[in-house]
C-alpha cells in the first residue's frame, strides 16, 4: 500500500510552521518554521532527521517561502503529496470537521474572521499562497473550533440576549480542538479501550491552556469560549475575570478597550501574577528558591486548573481518566502534582515516582493505587491534522462530498 504524504501548514501573519507527514511514520519527514515574513529578513529554518539548515527568503513573501519548500519536499519525499492540511483557528458554526478548501470554504473562513481577527486573515494568506504554489492537489482546512461543535447548547450558550447569538455569533466555541481530539484518542489506546471510546478530562497546557470533557470522541464542554481568553490562567492571558472589570478600569484608570484587551492578553496570567516570567520552567525554579511571585503564580495556575477540571466533570457520566498534555502538561511534574492534590474528591492520586519520569518519554500512566487513570500524553496536532486530511480524501474518493451549511 502506498504510504501517503501530507504537508501540514500553520500560517501566521509573519510566519509559516510546516511539517511533512508520512502516513506510517510517527515523526515528520521534514519540519520547520519560516519567520520574519513580510520583511527583508525573512528566513526559513528546517530539519529532516539529523539534518538542519537555514534558507534566506529574499523578498519575505509567504508565497516565496512556500515555493522554497518544493525542492525540500522533492528531496525528502519519495512520492507526490496527497494533500496539504491547513490549520485554521476559527470556523465559527460553519464546520464540524475537516473541509476541502474551495471558494465557499474560503468565504466561510472570512466570515469567521471577526471572531479571530489575529488568526483567520493570516491563515487565508497562507491558504491562498499555498494553493497558488501547489495547485494540483487538494487543500484541506482543519479547524480548532470544529471538534467542539458537538457541545450542547447548555454548554456553549452565554446567558445573553438571544439576538447577540442569532445575529452576531456570540457563544462559546472552544479551541485546541485538534490537540484534545488527539490525546483522547491516544488515551483510549493506552488504556486498552475501543478506539475513540472513553470518558476523559483533558488538559492542554502551554502558553495557551484549555481543558475539555470528552465522551467517546465527542467534546461535551471546554474551558475556552468565544475567544481563547476565557478559562484557565495562561502564560500571559488572564483567563476568567469579572466581566465588569472592563468598566471598572475604564472608570477608575481611564483605560480604553484596547489598553484593557492588551493587559488581559499580554500582561496577565503567569507573567502578571509572578512579575517574573510567563514560562512555567522559570517559575518552578524560582519557586524552589522562595520567590513569592513565582510561588503565587504556580499555585493560582494549578488551583484554577483543578477547579476547571472539576467543573467539567459534570458533563461526563463517569471519569475514565485525566490526561495532561502540552508543553507544561507533559514536562512539569510539579504542575501535575499540585493540580491533582486539589482533585482528591474524585479519588485521583499521583504516584510520585511515575510522575517524576523525565520529559521526552512516551505516553504513560502516573496514577497511584486505585486512582482513576492519570495519563501524560505528548500531543501531536500535526499528526492529527494529517490523519484527518487522509480520512477526508478517502471519503471524497468513495462518495460525493456534501457541503455543510
Amino acid at each position: 500500500m502506498t504510504d501517503r504524504l501530507v504537508l501540514v501548514i500553520n500560517c501566521g501573519s509573519s510566519s509559516i510552521k510546516f511539517a511533512l507527514r508520512s502516513e506510517s511514520a510517527r515523526k515528520p519527514l521534514l519540519s520547520g518554521l519560516a519567520e520574519r515574513l513580510g520583511t527583508a529578513e525573512g528566513v526559513m529554518n528546517w530539519r529532516a532527521g539529523d539534518t538542519r539548515e537555514q534558507v534566506m527568503i529574499g523578498d519575505g513573501k509567504h508565497s516565496t517561502a512556500l515555493a522554497s519548500l518544493l525542492p525540500l519536499i522533492e528531496r525528502f519525499a519519495d512520492q507526490p503529496l496527497t494533500a496539504v492540511g491547513h490549520r485554521v483557528v476559527h470556523g465559527g458554526e460553519h464546520f464540524t470537521g475537516a473541509q476541502i478548501i474551495d471558494d465557499q470554504v474560503i468565504a466561510a473562513i472570512e466570515d469567521s474572521s471577526p471572531l479571530a481577527p489575529l488568526h483567520n486573515p493570516a491563515h487565508l494568506v497562507g491558504i491562498r499562497a499555498a494553493m497558488a504554489v501547489l495547485d494540483d492537489i487538494p487543500h484541506i482546512a482543519i479547524f480548532d473550533t470544529a471538534f467542539h461543535q458537538s457541545m450542547p447548547p447548555h454548554a456553549y450558550r452565554y446567558a445573553l440576549p438571544e439576538a447577540l447569538y442569532r445575529d452576531h455569533g456570540v457563544r462559546r466555541y472552544g479551541f485546541h480542538g485538534t490537540s484534545h481530539r488527539f490525546v483522547a484518542s491516544q488515551a483510549s489506546l493506552l488504556m486498552g479501550l475501543e478506539p475513540g471510546h472513553g470518558a476523559w478530562l483533558t488538559a492542554h497546557l502551554g502558553n495557551g491552556c484549555s481543558t475539555c470533557a470528552i465522551l467517546d470522541g465527542r467534546s461535551l464542554d471546554t474551558s475556552m469560549g468565544m475567544t481563547p481568553l476565557e478559562g484557565l490562567v495562561m502564560g500571559t492571558r488572564s483567563g476568567d475575570v469579572d466581566p465588569n472589570l472592563h468598566s471598572h478600569l475604564a472608570r477608575t484608570l481611564g483605560w480604553n478597550l484596547d489598553r484593557i484587551d492588551h493587559m488581559l492578553n499580554r500582561e496577565s496570567g503567569l507573567l502578571g501574577l509572578s512579575g517574573l516570567s510567563n514560562d512555567m520552567r522559570t517559575l518552578v525554579a524560582a519557586r524552589a528558591d522562595g520567590h513569592p511571585g513565582a510561588t503565587l503564580a504556580v499555585e493560582v495556575f494549578c488551583y484554577r486548573l483543578a477547579r476547571s477540571l472539576a467543573g467539567l466533570a459534570v458533563a461526563l457520566p463517569r471519569i475514565d481518566g485525566l490526561v495532561f498534555t502540552g508543553g507544561i502538561g507533559e514536562n512539569s511534574p510539579l504542575t501535575r502534582e499540585l493540580t491533582v492534590r486539589h482533585l482528591a474528591l474524585f479519588g485521583l492520586a499521583i504516584d510520585p515516582a511515575a510522575n517524576a519520569t523525565p520529559p521526552g518519554n512516551p505516553a504513560r500512566q502516573i496514577q497511584a493505587g486505585n486512582s482513576p487513570a492519570i495519563l501524560v500524553i505528548p500531543t501531536d496536532e500535526e499528526r492529527q491534522i494529517a490523519e484527518e486530511c487522509l480520512v477526508l480524501i478517502e471519503l471524497a474518493n468513495t462518495q460525493p462530498m456534501e457541503k455543510e451549511d
